[in-house]
């Protein structure tokens, strides 16, 4: 079965389930969070067709457990993933022309698969971190920079020269990277085909943290403590209002907070706070 014969369709998908590898790990260092790594470690995690079904499978899977709060997508060994698997994309693009539906199913493959994983990165009410530890091209990186959080390690290789391969920026790549530089900075990075290490990925903000490959984890799990803190209405009804507002205008962000507010004033977490402070402040002032 090839990409040329069955890319996007039911068919292709179930028989890409039938991989015996198992290409995708899931660890669980504390109930609310689970370690999603990508694990073709031979194939520097390229996002082959099993891979890219079985992380796309495991995601739904940990996201419907109601336990987990946080997500953390990485890779196994020295790379995050190295993005598509050109090396079959290649050997199998001149057909599509060739069919009734031309690339049709390239773009099914591209939207349902690739942009769908983009998709509940962004609009799933789990926390998403991404944890590059290596090298993070294409696809790949384009999930990595949609995450709520990123950080990288310092000698990871954020590759972004999708014009040195004579494509476009793909699958939600535009709208993180206009957003964190601007447009003229974005513009800059994809005509140069910069590299950028997870250091120089810092400075500009494209990140939010870059430290040593050695306190990757660590730094990480850090996030996911404090996050584990917050009652979990609040993370799960902010995500949604932040990730709106930017594309909002100052009224309409505002209505979206002002309905949003009453739900939280009425929560029993709220309102002990508010007693244990009230409380606090009267004791302090005796």
């Amino acid at each position: 079965m090839t990409i040329a014969a069955h890319v996007g369709t039911k068919d292709y998908v179930a028989a890409l389930r039938r991989e015996p590898r198992t290409l995708v790990r899931v660890e669980r260092p504390r109930t609310e969070v689970a370690i999603v790594r990508m694990a073709d470690e031979a194939n520097h995690n390229a996002l082959s067709g099993p891979l890219t079904v079985q992380l796309q499978d495991t995601l739904a899977e940990v996201i419907a457990e109601r336990d987990v709060r946080i997500i953390v997508l990485t890779g196994v060994g020295d790379v995050f993933s190295v993005g598509g698997d050109w090396k079959l994309m290649t050997e199998r693009a001149h057909s599509f022309a060739e069919r009734e539906e031309g690339t049709v199913d390239l773009w099914r493959w591209i939207r349902q698969q690739f942009g769908g994983i983009a998709r509940t990165i962004v609009h799933s009410d789990k926390v998403f971190i991404s944890a590059i530890n290596g090298d993070a091209a294409g696809v790949a990186l384009a999930w990595a920079l949609n995450a709520d959080l990123v950080a990288a390690a310092n000698e990871a290789r954020l590759v972004t020269a999708f014009g040195r391969i004579g494509l476009v920026p793909e699958v939600g790549t535009n709208w993180a990277l206009t957003r964190r530089l601007g447009y003229q900075k974005a513009f800059e990075l994809f005509v140069t085909g910069r590299i950028l290490s997870g250091a120089e990925a810092a400075d500009l903000g494209l990140v939010n943290v870059a430290v040593s490959k050695d306190e990757l984890e660590a730094a990480v799990l850090a996030w996911c403590e404090r996050i584990c803190r917050l009652p979990d209405y609040v993370v799960t009804m902010t995500k949604p209002l932040m990730r709106n507002a930017a594309d909002m205008t100052f009224d309409q962000a505002m209505i979206a907070e002002e309905f949003a507010e009453p739900n939280t004033f009425t929560t029993r977490y709220h309102q002990e706070t508010i007693r244990a402070l009230v409380a606090g402040r009267t004791k302090a002032a005796r």
